[in-house]
């Protein structure tokens, strides 16, 4: 799994443009459940079903907190899924490499697999 890092807008933009099976974990530095979820990314990036999934962090102290708040992010960390461009499934909070995987075959499944 590639992980990408966002620090502004236009790297957000560009990130979602670019690929078509996108996770994006929205978090910052002093958030336990950040910590527990990169270990959980950490875990999910080392199973099959990561194949072709880009991951993209977006950090509060880098982009801004009024970038989070125009996206009506209310928590972090949240993970979001993006297919093609979109939002497929929004998660707020800590999620386990598990339901990492569960979202991941729900909503970025593709049709070859």
């Amino acid at each position: 799994m590639q992980t990408l890092h966002a620090s502004t807008p236009d790297d957000y933009a560009a990130a979602l443009a670019a690929h078509s099976r996108l996770l994006v974990d929205y978090y910052k530095d002093d958030c336990p459940g950040c910590k527990m979820l990169d270990m959980s990314l950490a875990k999910f990036a080392a199973t099959a079903e990561s194949e072709g999934v880009a991951l993209l962090k977006v950090k509060l102290e880098v982009i801004g907190e009024d970038f989070f708040r125009d996206l009506g992010l209310r928590q972090t960390p949240t993970l979001a899924l993006f297919k093609d461009g979109s939002e497929a499934a929004r998660l707020p909070g800590f999620q386990s490499p598990g339901q990492i995987s569960q979202a991941v075959g729900l909503h970025l499944a593709t049709a070859d697999v």
